[in-house]
């Protein structure tokens, strides 16, 4: 069964392939890339994009500034500590690895920031917000916030209200700031007075109250960790009065290598070791400027990774039957958020679903939503019919608490989310186009699993607060328990000396950070 030649409803090819996919140009389709524009220069201070030139004329000066041979005892967000020659105030680095899978530090391909998690800390693991894509995780880290609170539903979704679809390789919509909520970290950073730096993060180059990072440089696809390197080192030796307290950095080839070839695979092994290189030079190179002790280094991801090779494919047309054909906008890969046109015998659609989950219980999962009670196309339905609330096979259950993924118009009002080994589809689609690797699954899955790993004043500070507490075990390392991403905004916002006067309202919790830091951090 086909549906309407008009309705949005068919995964775009780079949701199915993966997001900023680049290892072989022969499946990389050219939407593929988020759109690179021209250098954006705030109004604060230049652009981030230095010339060669004014490289090397700064790297010539750099250390002739005034030197300092002691710690300012001044406290605060201004307070001025020094490096032997130079003053700085507290910073954060904190740089985004997407798709770096939490048990991928297990494989012996990453020495370099397994030494740096001894040295400092890391967790466990931790967890992703639902859906585990890589727009709306990466919002989340900047917010605080989960899906339903920030608007990043997926990576491509349609708006009702708007009348328009989010497409985050799309200029028109991924630098729209209408579309993002919250307040990221540059934001509530910049209003306080801190200068920031954002290289190449996902998500807009200015809020919708017109907040913007002092420096930003946008994405390219292709950029080598060398340069990204140089430009994060060369933000860090600007004179004071110009660097950036906190400073944001992203690489996705480790997320393509696992896409293109699986999370098993050579070229995922061969880009963690790249990885592991850059991160020892990035520590490194703070080692040699003398700034361990002032600048806390955050090495983050933002999802893992889940072989797709072999998928078990569903075609849910069939399952739904002739109701499928109002079905108008189809969101969310590799879920399938539904969304019906006005008139749809929705609740056949759903009796069909439910049906089919009774004698396939481990497939798939269908869920309601908040919208489901006013969206045009459900909200004169009985949810009663199908035992709604009831957790039993073969019902149709409102979507998971745990998954803070139901209260938000965007989110479509039927949500169909398949198990591990299955993958949804349609006769319009097909099996065509489907990465080695993916994400997008339920964020309790281990294969979905982020890292956290943090060297710096904080994680001795926290070192030294379980050694306080009587938890240490001897052996110099400290492995946090696995936490949930909303909680690092309110990390960043504590390490630059921000208080809650200061800071956005987020999902994340109250007091979450006080076992681990000690009072003056």
């Amino acid at each position: 069964m086909t549906r309407p030649h008009d309705a949005d409803t068919s995964a775009t090819p780079e949701e199915r392939l993966g997001l900023l996919l680049k290892v072989d140009d022969a499946i990389q389709p050219d939407v593929e890339q988020q759109p690179t524009s021209p250098a954006i220069s705030h109004k604060r201070k230049r652009f981030a994009g230095f010339s060669i030139l004014l490289s090397l004329i700064l790297s010539a000066t750099l250390f002739e500034l005034w030197p300092r041979t002691q710690h300012d005892t001044r406290i605060g967000r201004n307070a001025l500590y020094s490096n032997g020659t130079h003053e700085f105030k507290k910073t954060v680095l904190m740089v985004s690895i997407d798709g770096l899978r939490a048990d991928y530090l297990d494989r012996g391909f990453t020495p370099h920031l397994l030494d740096i998690s001894r040295e400092g800390i890391r967790a466990k693991y931790m967890k992703p917000i639902f859906p585990t894509l890589t727009f709306p995780n990466h919002w989340s880290l900047m917010t605080g916030l989960y899906a339903e609170s920030h608007g990043i539903i997926a990576n491509n979704f349609w708006d009702p209200v708007f009348q328009d679809t989010f497409h985050y390789a799309r200029v028109e919509s991924a630098q729209n700031p209408s579309w993002w909520l919250g307040e990221p970290v540059w934001e509530t950073a910049e209003r306080a007075g801190i200068i920031t730096a954002n290289l190449m993060w996902p998500g807009p180059w200015s809020t919708s109250s017109g907040a913007n990072s002092t420096y930003f440089l946008p994405w390219e696809n292709n950029y080598a960790l060398e340069k990204k390197l140089s430009n994060l080192l060369e933000w860090i030796d600007l004179p004071l009065e110009e660097r950036p307290q906190l400073i944001l950095g992203y690489e996705p080839s480790l997320d393509q290598a696992g896409h293109a070839t699986g999370p098993m695979s050579k070229a995922v092994n061969m880009t963690l070791a790249a990885i592991d290189l850059f991160a020892r030079n990035l520590t490194q190179a703070l080692g040699e400027r003398n700034l361990t002790h002032i600048v806390d280094i955050i090495f983050v991801s933002d999802h893992g990774m889940m072989d797709t090779s072999h998928p078990t494919w569903i075609y849910v047309d069939e399952i739904v039957g002739q109701s499928w054909k109002g079905v108008t906008r189809v969101d969310g890969w590799p879920s399938m958020g539904l969304r019906f046109a006005p008139g749809t015998n929705v609740t056949e659609a759903l009796e069909r679903l439910c049906e089919y989950t009774l004698s396939h219980p481990d497939q798939f999962d269908v869920f309601t939503t908040e919208s489901f009670s006013t969206d045009p196309g459900t909200s004169l339905v009985d949810l009663n019919v199908f035992n709604y609330g009831k957790m039993s096979a073969g019902t149709v259950e409102p979507m998971p608490e745990r998954y803070h993924f139901s209260h938000n118009y965007r989110i479509a009002p039927v949500w169909i989310v398949p198990r591990t080994g299955y993958a949804l589809t349609d006769h319009t689609d097909g099996e065509d186009g489907m990465s080695t690797g993916n994400h997008g699954y339920d964020n309790e899955d281990p294969s979905m699993h982020a890292i956290f790993v943090a060297h710096g004043p904080f994680s001795q500070g926290a070192k030294a607060a379980v050694v306080a507490r009587g938890e240490d075990d001897g052996t110099g390392e400290y492995v946090m328990p696995g936490f949930q991403n909303v909680e690092i905004y309110n990390l960043v916002m504590r390490l630059l000396g921000l208080d809650a006067t200061d800071t956005a309202t987020t999902n994340g919790t109250a007091g979450f950070w006080d076992t681990f830091v000690l009072p003056d951090a």
